[in-house]
C-alpha cells in the first residue's frame, strides 16, 4: 500500500523551505568571493539584474510544471508530455542532483566539521596558521569523511520524516536563525573601524570595474543561486496547493536570495577589509581568510561560530532539495517506504562522495583533464549539466507544454493582470534560452 501524498501545510512553510533550497553555498560562499573578483557593487547590481530577469522567471516555471504534473521531477515531464523525449530532463535533474551532492556534501563536511572545532574553541588562538589547519583538514581521510557522513546523517534524518514533518518544519527553525544570526554579523562587521572600506566597495557601482566575463559570471550566478535547471523546484512545488500564487511565491524566494546575498556581502567585505585582506581571496575565504579576521575581533570565536552556524544551516536547507528529488523520484511508485529509500540514498551518495572528498589527500594525484576529482565533478555539473537543464526546461515550458495549463497555474491564486503573464512568457520563451546558450558556450 503506498503512502498518501505529502503536502506543504502553510504558504511561508512553503517559501522559506524554497528560499532554503536556493540559499546554499552559491548565496552565502561563492557570492561573495565571485563579487570581490569581478567589481564589488558592478558586480552585485548585475546579479540583481539577472536574478530578476533570468533567475524569477526559471523559477516560476519550474514552479508551474511541479503544481501541474502534482508529481516529482521523473513523473512530471512524463505526466505533461506523455511518450516524448522530454521525459529525459526529469532524469536529467535526478543525475545532476546525485552528481551535486557527490561534492557538495564534501564542502558540507568540511563545514560540520569547523562549526565542532569552533564550537570547542579550537579554532581561534594567537599560534594558529589557519591556511594549515584547512590543508589538514581537507587532506585528512578520516576526518574529511568523518564530517560527509555526518552532514549526509542530518539529511537523511530530516528527509526522513517527509516534506510536512521533515523539510518544511526543519526550514521554519533554521531559516529564521540565519537571518538571526546574519543580522548580528552584519551589525557587528559594519560597526568595526575601517569597515567603510568595505561597504563602499561592496555598495558603490562602477561599471568599469566589471569585465565581460564578469558578467558572464553574475549572469551563471543569478539561476544557479536559485536552484533552478535540475528540477528540485518541480518537485518541492508539486507538493504545493492550488490556492497559492506561483509569481508571489516565486519573487519571495528570489527576493530572499537577493537579501541573503547582500547580508553576506556586508557581513564579509568590511570586516575583510578592516583588517587589511584582500577581497578576491577566492574559495578560501570562508575557511582561511574568516578564521584569520575573526581572532583579531573581540569574541572572534563567537562570531565566527555563529558564522558557521549559520552556512551549516543554508548549505543543509540547500541540500535537502538535491537529495528530496531522488528520494521522491524512488518513492513514487508507492513500493518503498521514505524512510527507507532515505538511508539507502543517502548511503549510496555517501560512497559516491569518497572520490571527490579524497581528492585533496591521497587521491589528490588523480586528475580528469587536469582537474581533480572534486573539480571535475564541480565543472561537470555546474557549467555542463546546469546549463543544458536550464534550457531544456524553458524550451520545454515556451515550446511544449499546453499553453492553457501555463496560463492557468501562472495566474492561480492571484489577480495578476495579464501583463504579467506576457512578460514572463516573453522572458522565457526568447531572452532566458539566448541568455543560458550564452553562459553555456562561455563555460565551455
Amino acid at each position: 500500500m503506498s503512502e498518501p501524498r505529502d503536502q506543504w501545510s502553510s504558504k511561508i512553510g512553503f517559501i522559506l523551505s524554497s528560499a532554503g533550497a536556493a540559499i546554499g553555498l552559491g548565496a552565502i560562499w561563492k557570492f561573495p568571493y565571485v563579487t570581490g573578483m569581478y567589481g564589488g557593487g558592478a558586480f552585485l547590481v548585475m546579479f540583481i539584474l539577472f536574478t530578476i530577469f533570468i533567475g524569477l522567471p526559471m523559477l516560476i516555471s519550474e514552479f508551474i510544471i511541479g503544481r501541474a504534473a502534482k508529481k516529482e521531477a521523473v513523473s512530471a515531464y512524463d505526466h505533461l508530455a506523455p511518450n516524448s523525449p522530454w521525459r529525459v530532463v526529469g532524469r536529467l535533474g535526478v543525475v545532476g542532483c546525485f552528481l551535486l551532492l557527490s561534492f557538495y556534501s564534501v564542502v558540507g563536511g568540511w563545514i560540520v566539521l569547523y562549526t565542532g572545532m569552533s564550537i570547542t574553541g579550537n579554532i581561534i588562538s594567537n599560534e594558529m596558521n589557519y591556511s594549515q589547519l584547512f590543508d589538514k583538514i581537507i587532506g585528512t581521510p578520516w576526518m574529511a569523511l568523518g564530517g560527509v557522513a555526518i552532514f549526509i546523517l542530518m539529511n537523511i534524518i530530516v528527509l526522513s520524516f517527509g516534506i510536512k514533518k521533515g523539510i518544511e518544519k526543519a526550514s521554519k527553525y533554521l531559516m529564521p536563525l540565519l537571518f538571526i544570526f546574519f543580522i548580528i554579523l552584519v551589525v557587528r562587521s559594519v560597526t568595526l573601524n575601517g569597515a567603510m572600506e568595505g561597504i563602499d566597495f561592496f555598495l558603490s557601482v562602477n561599471f568599469s570595474d566589471i569585465s565581460g566575463e564578469g558578467i558572464l559570471y553574475a549572469l551563471g550566478q543569478s539561476f544557479f543561486a536559485l536552484a533552478v535547471g535540475f528540477s528540485c523546484m518541480v518537485t518541492y512545488s508539486s507538493y504545493l496547493g492550488k490556492q497559492e500564487s506561483i509569481p508571489t511565491s516565486a519573487a519571495s524566494v528570489a527576493g530572499l536570495n537577493i537579501i541573503i546575498s547582500v547580508m553576506a556581502g556586508l557581513a564579509i567585505f568590511p570586516v575583510v577589509f578592516a583588517f587589511g585582506y584582500e577581497p578576491t581571496a577566492g574559495p578560501g575565504l570562508l575557511f582561511v581568510i574568516l578564521p584569520a579576521v575573526f581572532s583579531k575581533m573581540a569574541f572572534g570565536s563567537l562570531f565566527l561560530t555563529l558564522f558557521l552556524l549559520l552556512f551549516l544551516f543554508a548549505t543543509l536547507t540547500s541540500s535537502f532539495s538535491q537529495l528530496e528529488i531522488i528520494i521522491s523520484a524512488l518513492t513514487a511508485s508507492g513500493r518503498f517506504s521514505r524512510k527507507k529509500v532515505a538511508v539507502i540514498a543517502g548511503f549510496v551518495v555517501f560512497l559516491a562522495s569518497i572520490p571527490a572528498t579524497l581528492s585533496f589527500g591521497v587521491l589528490a594525484d588523480v586528475s580528469i583533464f587536469g582537474k581533480s576529482v572534486f573539480d571535475a565533478t564541480d565543472y561537470l555539473v555546474s557549467n555542463i549539466l546546469l546549463p543544458i537543464g536550464c534550457l531544456l526546461i524553458s524550451i520545454f515550458i515556451s515550446f511544449r507544454m499546453e499553453k492553457a495549463i501555463v496560463i492557468n497555474e501562472f495566474q492561480s491564486g492571484n489577480s495578476l493582470a495579464t501583463g504579467w503573464f506576457k512578460a514572463w512568457s516573453f522572458l522565457m520563451r526568447w531572452i532566458v534560452p539566448v541568455t543560458i546558450a550564452i553562459v553555456f558556450v562561455f563555460s565551455l
